[in-house]
Parts: structure tokens; C-alpha cells; sequence
């Protein structure tokens, strides 16, 4: 991929989006590890916490990006990340996450919350990267403000404006067909651009109506269980 290319820009911009909707939970998680904490430890403790989930982070993702690499893993990560485009529509996500009574256990807290939280997000980023370190250093930079301060930001933005999770999912759900496309046995298949770019928007399509009617579904059920308890 060649750099400051439009395929590059579409590529950073796909990890800006994947970060602001998958980093957010990652953040919470963080506030929520320190919560417990004297104030003037609370800031020592999110910046060391995200230095060592994100340095766990990096790593991860460089690895995923070497593993992609081999044959039928593109396949298969593609696959994995419908399935986290489709969870992300549908599920109502909680953090039950330990208050840490001290520095060093708020710290662990968060480093080991992070790796747990964040494959999705790792998974995402490598396969929007394309194969390019710099894409995935610049995705993790630009990771790095928003687990540190957006929480907040975030959570105002997606309860306001709902439509943001939908396009995270479309994010994904394109990235994750761009991924199967990209698999070396199946790339001759998709040499015809019509079918190739048929196939990224069925893809897309299918994970957003399937998730939106799931969703509404699971509400649905939600309400007339409600009424039938009165």
C-alpha cells in the first residue's frame, strides 16, 4: 500500500472509526479500575494503565498482522469480525470490572481488562491495516487519547446519536469483507470489480439488517415480558 494514497487514507480512516466505537468500553474499563483510588493517584494510574495495555496492544496487533499473512487466516479473522460487527448491534454491553484498592493492583486491573477487551479491537485494526506497521503504529496513536480521555465523550456521543454504533458495525463488516476478498485462494473469484464490490456491500448490508432486527427483536420480547410481570 503505497503511503498518503487514497487506499491508505480509507484504510486510517477505517481504524479511526473501529477505535472511536471499540476503544470506548476499554476506557470505562479504565475509569472504572481507578474509581476507588485518592484523586491525585487516579491520573498516575490511567496514564501507567494505558501505557501497559497499549504497549500489550501493540504488540498484539503486529503479531495478528504477521498471522494474517498466512493462507485461510484472512478467511477466518474476516469471519471472526462479522461475528464482532453482528455482537456489536445486539448487545447490550455491561463492565463488571474490579475496583482496584491500590495503585499497583489498579494498574493490573486495567492491563489484563484491556488484553481481554481489546482483541476485538486488535483483530480490527490488523485487518483494516492491510499488512502496513505504520497503519497499525498510527491506529494504536490514535488509540491512545481516546482510551485515555474520550470515555466520556464517547458514551454522550453514542447515546445521543445511536447511528454511531451502526456505522462502527458497517466499519467492520466492511473491513471483515475486504479481509475474505483479500483471501489468497478466493481472490480470483472476486478479479471481476463488479462482484468484488457486490460482495463488500452485501456483506455490509446483511450484518446491519441482521443485527438492527435482532436488536429489535430482543426489545420487542424485552417489552411484552415487562408487561406480562405487571
Amino acid at each position: 500500500m503505497d503511503l498518503f494514497s487514497p487506499e491508505f487514507f480509507s484504510a486510517l480512516l477505517a481504524i479511526i472509526v473501529i477505535d472511536l466505537v471499540l476503544a470506548g468500553d476499554n476506557a470505562i474499563v479504565i475509569g472504572l479500575a481507578a474509581r476507588r483510588l485518592p484523586k491525585d493517584q487516579q491520573k498516575k494510574v490511567i496514564i501507567w494503565g494505558t501505557v501497559g495495555a497499549i504497549g500489550i496492544r501493540a504488540l498484539a496487533t503486529l503479531v495478528v498482522v504477521s498471522l494474517l499473512k498466512i493462507p485461510g487466516l484472512l478467511l477466518i479473522g474476516g469471519l471472526l469480525l462479522l461475528w464482532i460487527a453482528y455482537k456489536l448491534l445486539t448487545d447490550e454491553k455491561g463492565h463488571d470490572v474490579k475496583e482496584g484498592n491500590n495503585f499497583w493492583e489498579a494498574i493490573r486491573t486495567i492491563i489484563i481488562a484491556d488484553a481481554l477487551m481489546g482483541l476485538d479491537n486488535v483483530l480490527a485494526v490488523a485487518g483494516a491495516a492491510h499488512g502496513s506497521f505504520m497503519l497499525v503504529i498510527l491506529g494504536l496513536i490514535i488509540s491512545v487519547p481516546i482510551v485515555v480521555w474520550g470515555s466520556t465523550l464517547i458514551l454522550k456521543f453514542v447515546e445521543r446519536f445511536p447511528i454511531i454504533i451502526t456505522l462502527g458495525a458497517a466499519v467492520l463488516a466492511w473491513t471483515a469483507s475486504k479481509m475474505i476478498v483479500e483471501e489468497p485462494f478466493l481472490k480470483p473469484y472476486f478479479a471481476n470489480p463488479i462482484i468484488k464490490y457486490g460482495f463488500e456491500l452485501l456483506v455490509v448490508a446483511a450484518i446491519v439488517l441482521a443485527g438492527t432486527l435482532k436488536k429489535k427483536s430482543s426489545h420487542k420480547n424485552e417489552q411484552t415480558a415487562e408487561r406480562a410481570s405487571i
